[in-house]
């Protein structure tokens, strides 16, 4: 079949809305109508080639919801008219980590971060050259074959566009505060970057019953929607140096938990210095794959000082996104608010241009 998709064909340019084929779903695979995709800054690092994998050519695009069309042979999971979120790390279960509860981690994740499907193999095609899609889902396409193990059945009432924005922002961002940094109520916090994931560690902090939550960027519009979504302090940072503010608000101490959310490292320099004696700094951003960072190493011991990763909010996927979206459900989670502009398919390359230029909370592709 014929399928339209945004290819990025050369890094650093505009993706290219172009048609190519889509080989049908093989045993465990499924194919889905995409009906709405969300735009992530992750996806902008494949374009620039800040990120290079997969290589070009290939389709970005891991937040996305749809329609089960076909499910190959041996499906068990979901059937046809299904509705479904789509999960960026295909979890087998039964790997070392998905046995020790580190299902975001599992093993498969890194076939799906080459663009290919779990039996080596690409489905689309441009002529003779083959295509790849970011993480195994290309949501930035009309139709995809994923595997079985990327597809999550979800309620059909729950709006397309909002449950796609739950695959990655919304799940990294609470999944930070309750998986990772494991926030206690009462608790001082800081954000570094309130961009999609950043506005979700905002949220999170708020269902953790943090009462200091410190919103750090330099764009007055990204602090107001913080401000919407819990923030109780907001810090420009073109403005105001954020470590002096952050002293001040916490009386000279620091905060209990700083999370960086842009992927820089003099932003996480700044996120280190930003918690006090014995606090966590919780890295969510993706950086460029040759950033360096230098920190004072002293502290870390004598100030025990802590530093945490975060990858896909530390979360058990299957289970936490079906829960992000009962809490949406009983209005705990703004995320209608979160989505500030739709776009067609043909205006991708405006929705990241909205994304650089700050203008947008998040941008979703609507099919």
């Amino acid at each position: 079949m014929k399928t339209k998709a945004a290819i990025v064909y050369e890094y650093k340019k505009p993706m290219v809305v172009d048609e190519i084929e889509l080989e049908g779903p093989r045993e465990k695979e499924v194919l889905v109508q995409f009906k709405a995709a969300g735009l992530c800054h992750t996806d902008l690092s494949i374009i620039n080639g800040v990120i290079r994998m997969p290589p070009p050519p290939c389709i970005p695009g891991h937040e996305g919801t749809g329609i089960v069309q076909e499910v190959g042979p041996g499906v068990t999971r979901v059937k046809p008219g299904d509705h479904v979120i789509l999960m960026w790390v295909p979890i087998c279960g039964e790997c070392y980590y998905c046995l020790r509860g580190q299902p975001y981690l599992c093993v498969n994740r890194d076939k799906g971060r080459s663009g290919v499907m779990l039996d080596g193999t690409c489905r689309l095609k441009k002529g003779n050259q083959y295509i790849r899609k970011m993480v195994g889902i290309g949501s930035f396409s009309e139709y995809n074959v994923v595997n079985e193990e990327s597809v999550l059945p979800i309620d059909p009432d729950i709006p397309f566009d909002v449950a796609s924005i739950v695959g990655c922002a919304v799940i990294t961002g609470v999944g930070a505060v309750l998986n990772t940094a494991k926030v206690k109520q009462g608790s001082s916090v800081a954000i570094v970057g309130v961009g999609g994931v950043g506005l979700n560690v905002v949220q999170g902090s708020v269902l953790a019953n943090a009462t200091k939550i410190i919103a750090i960027d330099i764009l007055d519009n990204k602090l107001a929607f913080a401000k919407q979504l819990g923030a109780t302090h907001v810090i420009n940072a073109s403005k105001e140096d954020p470590v002096e503010k952050v002293k001040e608000i916490t009386g000279g101490i620091g905060v209990d938990y700083a999370f960086e959310a842009l992927g820089r490292s003099e932003t996480v320099l700044t996120t280190f210095k930003l918690i006090r004696r014995g606090g966590r700094a919780v890295i969510v951003g993706i950086s460029d794959m040759d950033d360096k960072l230098t920190l004072p190493v002293y502290e870390i011991p004598l100030l025990e000082k802590s530093i945490l990763g975060c990858y896909y909010g530390s979360a058990n996927v299957k289970v936490e996104l079906i829960t992000l979206l009962d809490l949406y459900k009983t209005g705990r989670l703004k995320l209608d608010q979160l989505i500030t502009n739709r776009y067609s398919l043909e205006q991708i390359n405006k929705g990241f241009e909205d994304m650089e230029s700050g203008k947008n909370a998040r941008g979703v592709i609507i099919y």
